[in-house]
C-alpha cells in the first residue's frame, strides 16, 4: 500500500478518535459539569486511553472548548438547513414558530446543550464568558431579530430566556419529567407536541 494511502488511513483514524472523545466530553460534561468530569472518565466513554486523549486535547479546558463549539456548531448548522428548506410561500409568523420547532427539536435529540448552558451559567468563569462571547451573543441577537422582533425591547431578555427554559428543560430533566407526571418527553408525539405549544406560546 502506497505510503500517502496509509498516512490517510491513519489520519481517518485519528479523527475518528477525536470525535469520539469530543462526543463522549459533551456527555460527560453535561451530566458532571466541568470541574465533576475528569477526562479518566471521558477516555473511557471514548473506548480510548488517556495518553491518546492527551495527545489530541492539551488539558481539560481545551477540550471543553471542543465540546462545546461541536453542538453548539451543530444547531446552527440545524438551524440554517431546515430554516433553508422551507417553503418559499410560507408566512412570516408560521417561519418564526417553526424556527422555535426546529430548536426544541434539536434540544430533545441534544438535551447536554442546555444542561451545558445551565452549569456554565451559575458562575462568573472564563467559560461562561467565552460561551456568551462565541455561542450565546449570536444566538440571543438572532432570537431577537427574527423569533422575538415583535416583542419589546425591554421584553426581549425575558423572553429569551423563557425560549431557551421552555424549549429545553422537560427533556434536559427527562427522569423527573417521567416520574413527575408520568410523560415520556422523547417520544416524537411528545416532541412535535411540545415543539407546537412552545411555537404558539412565543409566536401567538
Amino acid at each position: 500500500m502506497p505510503v500517502k494511502e496509509k498516512m490517510s488511513i491513519r489520519e481517518k483514524q485519528r479523527e475518528e478518535t477525536r470525535q469520539r472523545i469530543i462526543e463522549a466530553a459533551i456527555a460527560a460534561f453535561a451530566e458532571f459539569g466541568f470541574h465533576g468530569a475528569s477526562t479518566r472518565d471521558i477516555a473511557e466513554r471514548a473506548k480510548t486511553n488517556q495518553g491518546l486523549l492527551t495527545y489530541h486535547f492539551n488539558s481539560k479546558d481545551e477540550l471543553w472548548h471542543a465540546a462545546t463549539d461541536q453542538i453548539f456548531t451543530s444547531l446552527q448548522t440545524a438551524l440554517q438547513a431546515q430554516m433553508t428548506a422551507l417553503p418559499q410561500g410560507m408566512n412570516l409568523r408560521e417561519r418564526r414558530r417553526e424556527a422555535v420547532r426546529i430548536y426544541v427539536r434539536f434540544t430533545a435529540a441534544h438535551p447536554e446543550l442546555f444542561r451545558i448552558m445551565l452549569d456554565e451559567g451559575k458562575g462568573s468563569s472564563d467559560r461562561m464568558k467565552w460561551l456568551v462571547k462565541t455561542h450565546l451573543k449570536a444566538l440571543y441577537r438572532n432570537f431577537g431579530d427574527f423569533i422575538a422582533a415583535p416583542f419589546d425591547k425591554e421584553m426581549l431578555p425575558h423572553a429569551f430566556y423563557v425560549f431557551t427554559g421552555a424549549s429545553s428543560l422537560i427533556f434536559a430533566i427527562d427522569p423527573e419529567c417521567r416520574t413527575l407526571t408520568g410523560l415520556n418527553p422523547k417520544t416524537k408525539k411528545a416532541i412535535e407536541t411540545h415543539a407546537d405549544f412552545v411555537a404558539q406560546l412565543l409566536v401567538p
